[in-house]
């Protein structure tokens, strides 16, 4: 098979100055070539961590006795005998007058927090915490917008060696309580509100309804953040004003926690019964997101990221981990395109002279559609812009080219909450071949398997991780013996990480992701990637969004219908659905072509964005609404009913 050439090639200059470039000098390898790079991080693991660990200069108040002491999937044992603190590493590499912290809004105000004034406010937290009751292994909860005060949070936590976890405040008090109830919790953070789309909502309430449904609450910290004052009630704990808690002159000392002492709790998207609580540990963390942040992403003092996010979505955790590196953060509050000012992200981050932006597919395909042109503003400070939650398109490529600058490095990025990091992405030393990602990260020994668990190149297969990587999970929360844990990665494959994405793996080392192995088409035996018609479908100006589903039926056959949201002011007409078959027979294949293309009002997501394919799928298949998806963990939960009738007046019309 041909290689086709490269969308773009590394620059040679970025190349010869980048992280990744002299970490290959440090363990005397060619930088220039980053697949064998790749192939000794995965065949000499101890090697490649220890490298990393040094390059790093890991400060740990005990040394280890080797890197990986245990190598089995899943129980792996790295770096034994070492501790060492997450917080007091990402608070160790600014000068006190240097900028750790830029908090943006989607009204274009900003204020920057020093690294000092970072230390100082996490030394007063930390100790109010510590008063408060907590300590090693216990646990503290957030309900916060994406600005300082989380990280600042979070970094107090982690500084007493206690256990984080958080979710934004469009959550219901009742679907954070879900994910918050399940930790037992000491102590609450919580702010009045948050901003999105031109308005400001109230979370007063909310925040009251759920620390009432956290009985073990010693203490809730109230956050003044959009200026409501707080009521006064009776709390159901001990209230403490931020104002207090974080002005405080304190020493900060971190506590020295073992390798594996749990940092973090992320939760899966809980679209059937409770939330999975995935436990990440201090050092796993630590080195991933400095390999992943300081290598991939080429990110070091001098450097500022902005990347759009919410907190309870993975790439908060990874937002907040650039302290490690040195560089600037900065947090956003609001909407990433706010009707008002559709393109502030791209205005805030020319103004503060942002090296890496990061966003989803989702966002520059509505750039692309909506005629928005980023160009309009300086944005020759970026470097990289980095893109994640699903697939990038190969159409994108030439609009972030010709929108964002001819010599940025789009680097498409498929990882997950389970490993709280990337699988596969691109380097500053890596081709860049539009629609597909550019590589395996380094320490990820990814490989497609077939049905047979047989690895292949160049064809569609499951996504597996065939050696551990140091954030895979410590365990599940309330899964004692690891049962959970173990049914949901390594049954299908005994040994080998199995994370539900269908690959290729090509032979020029790039990877093609296809969506969701759970949910992939079955058409005639032939297996198909929802992604590849999602993909083609919405780059119709004349569709919002689509979403493409494959039904067994009882009776043996298969029904692939394409629901589809038209585009503001357009009616689903007869000439349409021809251009829209149309498109896809030419952008993907004829196989691609779906029974039935069908007007829907919305697509239900993931409150982290993703389409919610396998429930929607049930639900048309029959399956019970409670069976199926908790609706507090969709974005419109009346859409799940929506489709549910759907499904049942299908089933009553084949009566």
């Amino acid at each position: 098979m041909s290689v086709p050439d490269p969308f773009m090639t590394p620059d040679p200059q970025a190349v010869a100055d980048s992280c990744i470039m002299d970490f290959a000098r440090h363990v005397g390898m060619p930088g220039s070539d980053y697949a064998a790079l790749h192939r000794w991080s995965v065949t000499d693991l101890e090697g490649f961590w220890g490298a990393v660990w040094e390059y790093f200069d890991i400060d740990a108040d005990t040394p280890y006795e080797r890197a990986l002491a245990v190598e089995r999937m899943p129980g792996a044992r790295w770096f034994p005998g070492a501790t060492l603190n997450y917080a007091h590493h990402a608070l160790r590499n600014h000068a006190d007058d240097a900028v750790a912290v830029i908090a943006l809004d989607e009204t274009g105000s900003c204020y920057e927090v020093t690294a000092g004034y970072l230390r100082a406010q996490v030394a007063s937290i930390a100790a109010t915490l510590r008063e408060l009751g907590v300590g090693p292994g216990d646990r503290v909860v957030g309900y916060l917008p994406n600005t300082p005060h989380a990280i600042v949070a979070f970094l107090a936590a982690a500084s007493l060696g206690a256990v984080w976890s958080v979710c934004g405040q469009d959550y219901a008090p009742r679907a954070a309580a879900d994910r918050f109830a399940q930790l037992e919790p000491t102590v609450l953070v919580a702010a009045d509100g948050y901003l999105f789309n031109g308005t400001t909502y109230d979370r007063r309430d909310a925040a009251l309804e759920l620390a009432a449904a956290l009985p073990t609450l010693k203490a809730t910290v109230l956050v003044d953040h959009v200026g409501l004052p707080w009521p006064s009630r009776a709390y159901p704990s001990l209230v403490v004003p931020w104002e207090d808690a974080s002005t405080r002159t304190e020493e900060l000392t971190c506590v020295p926690v073992p390798f594996d002492h749990p940092l973090w709790v992320v939760f899966s998207s809980g679209t059937t019964g409770l939330p999975k609580g995935i436990v990440h540990g201090h050092g796993g963390v630590l080195l991933e997101h400095l390999k992943t942040l300081g290598l991939h992403s080429d990110l070091g003092s001098g450097d500022r990221l902005l990347w759009y996010t919410t907190t309870h979505w993975m790439m908060w955790n990874l937002v907040a981990s650039t302290l490690l590196t040195g560089a600037t953060t900065c947090t956003y509050d609001g909407s990433p395109a706010p009707l008002a000012k559709p393109d502030v992200l791209w205005e805030l981050a020319a103004r503060h002279r942002v090296t890496v932006f990061g966003t989803s597919p989702q966002y520059l395909l509505g750039m692309e559609k909506f005629g928005i042109d980023p160009s309009v503003h300086d944005l020759s400070s970026i470097r990289v812009v980095g893109c994640t939650g699903s697939a990038l398109p190969a159409s994108a490529y030439p609009w972030v080219r010709d929108h964002v600058g001819d010599r940025v490095l789009l680097a498409s990025i498929s990882g997950g909450t389970d490993v709280v990091s990337g699988f596969a992405g691109s380097a500053p030393n890596t081709p860049v071949w539009a629609g597909q990602l550019s590589a395996p990260h380094l320490g990820v020994a990814l490989a497609a398997y077939d049905a047979e668990g047989f690895p292949v190149v160049d064809q569609v297969g499951e996504l597996v991780v065939t050696r551990p990587m140091p954030s895979m999970p410590l365990s599940f929360w309330n899964d004692p013996d690891g049962t959970r844990y173990r049914d949901a990665y390594f049954s299908s494959y005994p040994g080998a990480w199995r994370h539900g994405d269908w690959i290729t793996l090509t032979s020029h080392g790039s990877v093609i992701v296809h969506g969701r192995s759970d949910s992939t088409l079955n058409r005639n035996g032939v297996r198909l990637g929802s992604a590849d018609i999602h993909d083609v479908v919405e780059r119709l100006p004349e569709i919002a969004e689509a979403l493409v589903i494959g039904v067994e039926e009882p009776d043996g056959g298969y029904w692939m219908p394409l629901f589809v949201v038209p585009a503001a002011g357009v009616p689903l007409c007869d000439a349409l659905r021809v251009k829209i078959r149309e498109a896809i027979r030419t952008g993907a294949s004829p196989r691609h072509v779906p029974d039935d293309i069908l007007e829907v009002p919305g697509i239900p997501h993931t409150r982290t964005g993703k389409k919610l394919e396998v429930p929607v799928k049930r639900l048309l298949q029959g399956a019970p609404v409670e069976q199926v998806v908790n609706p507090a963990a969709v974005d419109a939960p009346d859409l799940i009913d929506y489709y549910a009738r759907l499904g049942a007046e299908r089933r009553d019309r084949s009566v």
